[in-house]
């Protein structure tokens, strides 16, 4: 049997297809969040510090990549950022005017550790920043959520061990670092999530080479990796570095702390291309199961997918049966990254040796021509709001009803970059996104009964959008990078307290 409960209607087998639920598109009256609800707006250590050598933090393998010509579009790095290192009393002033709740960061494992491992020394100052920034959010009445790894692992292990491609090493020296994260934070700090979007660390860092460190089988992209085999291995190690990390959060910090913990996986919605095909139909399922259940599976149910199996064979690591129920149950809450859908086509022929996705081709309009959404900046982005209830609602019902925090929801808007200051800040489409998604959310809670307690929009400001550079804006605050980095808010950050006290419980 695939799952420890019985099968939710939406999922299927060749021999019992069943459509995609069809949602209302309309708004409902029901449609509300809890009293209690937590929103705000998200960003990445990475992404808006800068100060890559400041204080004692050394190189993560996004500086040395960066260094690297041709990996990003337009030359960049996170050296300078939107300099939050320095600005971080500006940037809490920024979130209490626009009325957030909270805040999800994340922590440069580099500051803390520049070497990374469990025999490196400590870095006192970057540990105090961060301790400190935590302290400021609170006395600002801003809810923290901790992130302890977005994507930023630190050079030295890369270089030392291969990082993620050594179970045993990697394992060891995550929870090093996360138990020093958790002693140092104390009950300051309510809301962990161990990984952010693991399956775009493995499969981008470890298949396609387009995101650091870069290892792919192409050896016009680089010289080492194998894409076969060593995204798999990246996955279960982060899998298992998860799981003993919520091991050791509940062991020794949890009765004291009163915090919860888990992880954040990215997942976007997808459609069969051709409804009336039921290989495209069975092929929409596994793409879900390739993208969420790689690593949501393990962690409810103790297992990979079945269709994971078939597909990779003996490529696809084993989880012991001492890893298998040290990771079950390690989800304190389900941290959903989701931006958009995608419609999905099965492949006639036998999957590639590299293939990641299931087999199927990742398209954006159906068999009649039909676009999921309109264009943003990034291709991969079309906006369809109602995925995302129907997401929210897929989870929910092969996942047990899980309390889920939205962790990263938002967009870019195509050519905004190219615009003037005044133009990009009169950001209608962002506005438009956010009310349609931010509905659809809420409709999925009050008309659906999903148990959605959180939301926290991508992303607070324009910052270094990884291999796009700064030519790709994701911001609800517009950062003027060549005017030092001063903030302006968006109108679309200006719309989300409105949205939200339409929307949530007065009692």
């Amino acid at each position: 049997m695939e799952t420890a409960k019985a099968a939710p209607s939406w999922r299927h087998t060749k021999a019992d297809v069943v459509q995609p639920p069809i949602l209302s598109t309309t708004s409902m009256p029901e449609a509300s969040l809890p009293k209690d609800f937590l929103w705000g707006f998200a960003t990445a250590s990475y992404q808006i510090e800068g100060a890559v050598h400041a204080d004692g933090r050394l190189d993560s393998i996004w500086d040395t990549f960066c260094r690297k010509p041709g990996k990003i579009a337009d030359g960049s790095s996170g050296e300078v950022a939107c300099d939050s290192y320095n600005r971080t009393g500006e940037d809490i002033a920024l979130l209490k005017d626009l009325g957030a709740k909270a805040y999800r960061f994340s922590l440069s494992w580099s500051r803390i550790i520049p070497l990374g491992g469990r025999n490196d020394p400590v870095n006192q100052p970057g540990l105090d920043f961060y301790v400190k920034f935590v302290d400021d959010l609170l006395a600002a009445g801003i809810v923290p959520m901790v992130t302890l790894f977005h994507w930023d692992l630190p050079d030295a292990l890369d270089k030392r061990y291969g990082g993620p491609l050594n179970k045993e090493e990697f394992t060891q020296d995550f929870v090093h670092y996360a138990r020093t994260v958790f002693e140092a934070m104390g009950s300051r700090v309510k809301h962990w999530i161990t990984f952010n979007e693991p399956w775009c660390s493995a499969v981008l860092g470890y298949n396609v080479g387009v995101f650091a460190p870069g290892r792919t089988s192409d050896r016009s992209k680089s010289e080492e990796g194998d894409s076969s085999t060593e995204c798999w291995i990246a996955g279960h190690s982060m899998l298992l570095a998860h799981a003993m990390a919520v091991k050791v959060y509940r062991d020794e910090f949890k009765e004291r702390d009163g915090g919860e913990i888990g992880i954040t996986l990215n997942g976007d919605w997808c459609e069969p291309w051709d409804t009336d095909d039921p290989a495209d139909v069975e092929a929409w399922q596994r793409r879900l199961e390739f993208v969420i259940g790689w690593f949501a599976d393990p962690i409810y149910f103790g297992h990979y997918p079945a269709s994971m199996k078939r597909q990779l064979g003996d490529r696809l690591p084993n989880f012991t049966p001492d890893e298998a129920e040290l990771i079950k149950g390690t989800n304190d809450f389900y941290g959903m990254n989701h931006y958009c859908t995608n419609y999905i086509r099965h492949r006639s022929d036998p999957a590639d040796a590299n293939d990641f996705g299931g087999n199927v081709d990742v398209l954006q309009e159906n068999k009649a021509g039909e676009a999921i959404g309109p264009p943003t900046q990034a291709v991969w982005l079309r906006p369809y709001a109602q995925g995302f209830r129907k997401l929210l609602n897929w989870i929910s019902e092969r996942y047990g009803g899980p309390k889920i925090y939205v962790t990263e929801n938002g967009t870019c808007i195509l050519g905004e970059n190219d615009k003037s200051r005044e133009e990009i800040l009169e950001d209608e489409f962002r506005v438009w996104y956010f009310r349609t998604y931010i509905q659809a959310m809420a409709e999925a809670v009050g008309v659906d009964g999903v148990d959605v307690r959180g939301y926290l929009a991508w992303s607070l400001l324009d910052n270094f959008e990884w291999a796009d550079g700064y030519g790709t804006r994701f911001g609800a605050t517009y950062v003027d990078y060549e005017g030092g980095q001063k903030r302006y808010p968006k109108k679309s950050a200006k719309t989300l307290r409105e949205i939200f006290e339409g929307l949530i419980k007065k009692e």
